[in-house]
């Protein structure tokens, strides 16, 4: 038997498995080990298996994940995703659809310390739904504004899923969380317009709130100058080369824990929860590095990404084609998968397929993945956002049909594609800070 046929027999016996809902990340590293070692020999898929699995866990790179993600939650348990809210809705909340457009700007925020996106899902359905009900949004419109904007998580750095994307692809991390910036506030931009459009033609959709003087505003701004200050410090020393992105993390950590301290914002139980949440996230995310690693070698081996690059290759396709077929496919596996599972299984295949063979940037191909997967969050039948936003808001506001929050997410799906067009065709709004930086 080739190569190629063990090669597609793995992948769809991993389909197959993926199917009995066990965890995405035994089943990579399983289907990988044995693949491996049907290929090599037993002595190899053993050492393949214990060496990857202890790289990974002893990388000195992939530290910035779980000092990111503790640095998210001390931000979720020090009640620092209010005070956005707070500010985005004085700014905002005067205007129709204007606590949609804050709870928005407020995800956009809240992103760049979390980078989760389901975390800042949950976390902003928290506080923005029931002000939305309070002043009598429609259940489409809070739902979809708060899920859709869950997903600018995964964009606006710190982003877990762009850690992953420079951890398998050996891309600057940094380089990454720059070339973010821009895209997450088109995204954000887009998000707002369509709002208002909405709002516009539908107003009942969003009736407008109550006015807030200049100094109020200004007020609310005050209060978030400590958060904005760590936010800074992180980012613009990543910008300037102060530091690396695992010391970044630790900085950002730090900042926020100090913050929460001195304003008395986090109490024992939260302190406890953020470390017991940044261990279970972190180990999550690491064994699906480890699974997506291990199955690559496997790939590898097979050498369907070299096959499937001349293939593709030998139709004589536009490049731009090609790129869009490829788009085409992460938006369609991210409607039936993770989006963190779905970037790891997948570019060990699609990487050398863009990158190399059709020769498009890595970092503009990493950022435009993560924003067609960032749809995967909010589409079915998958569509883990709609499902936290779902669970909240039962919680918190009662019973909201699922139906009701997809048929919200839909104006927002089409903003995200808008956002992607504009990128594909101006790929220097993603490009320009990184090769001004690095």
């Amino acid at each position: 038997m080739s190569p190629t046929a063990i090669g597609i027999i793995g992948i769809l016996i991993m389909i197959i498995i993926f199917l009995s809902r066990m965890p995405v990340a035994y089943v990579m590293a399983m289907v990988g080990y044995l693949g491996f070692t049907v290929m090599v020999s037993g002595k190899g898929g053993l050492a393949l298996l214990s060496r990857n699995i202890y790289d990974v866990f002893s990388s000195y790179g992939l530290t910035t994940i779980p000092l990111f993600v503790l640095m998210g939650q001390f931000a979720f348990n020090s009640g620092i995703n209010r005070r956005l809210y707070d500010t985005g809705y004085k700014f905002l909340g005067s205007t129709r659809g204007g606590l949609a457009m804050a709870t928005v700007s407020a995800c956009t925020a809240f992103g760049a310390v979390c980078g989760s996106s389901p975390a800042t899902a949950a976390t902003m359905a928290t506080v923005g739904l029931p002000e939305m009900k309070r002043y009598n949004y429609a259940d489409e419109l809070a739902t979809g504004a708060v899920a859709s904007g869950g997903g600018l998580g995964m964009i606006m750095p710190p982003s877990i899923v762009l850690i992953v994307y420079g951890v398998l692809t050996e891309q600057s991390i940094g380089a990454l969380f720059v070339a973010g910036v821009f895209p997450s506030i088109l995204v954000t931009i887009l998000f707002i317009i369509s709002i208002y459009i909405r709002c516009t033609l539908a107003p009942e959709q969003g009736p407008p709130g109550q006015r807030f003087t200049l100094k109020e505003k200004i007020a609310s701004l005050l209060g978030l100058g400590e958060t904005l200050a760590v936010f800074i410090i992180v980012m613009g020393g990543l910008f300037v080369g102060l530091f690396t992105p695992t010391e970044a993390a630790a900085i950002g950590s730090m900042g926020v824990l100090v913050v929460s301290l001195i304003r008395r914002q986090l109490t024992w139980r939260g302190f406890v929860n953020s470390l017991y949440e940044t261990l279970s996230t972190a180990c999550m995310v690491m064994m699906l590095i480890a699974g997506a690693v291990i199955f690559g070698k496997f790939l590898a081996v097979t050498r369907i990404p070299f096959e499937l690059a001349s293939y593709v290759g030998g139709f004589d396709l536009p490049r731009s084609v090609v790129m869009g077929m490829v788009i085409f496919i992460y938006f369609l596996g991210g409607c039936f998968m993770d989006a963190l599972a779905f970037v790891t299984l997948t570019v060990p295949v699609f990487y050398p397929l863009v990158v190399t063979s059709l020769g498009y940037d890595p970092i503009w191909f990493g950022i435009i993945i993560v924003m067609v997967t960032e749809m995967g969050v909010i589409t079915p039948p998958v569509g883990i956002n709609v499902y936290v936003v779902f669970g909240v808001a039962r919680r918190i506001i009662g019973e909201v049909p699922l139906e009701s929050i997809f048929k919200g997410i839909f104006p927002f799906l089409i903003a995200v594609v808008a956002g992607i067009i504009i990128l594909m065709i101006f790929p220097h709004i993603i490009l320009f800070l990184p090769r001004l930086m690095y």
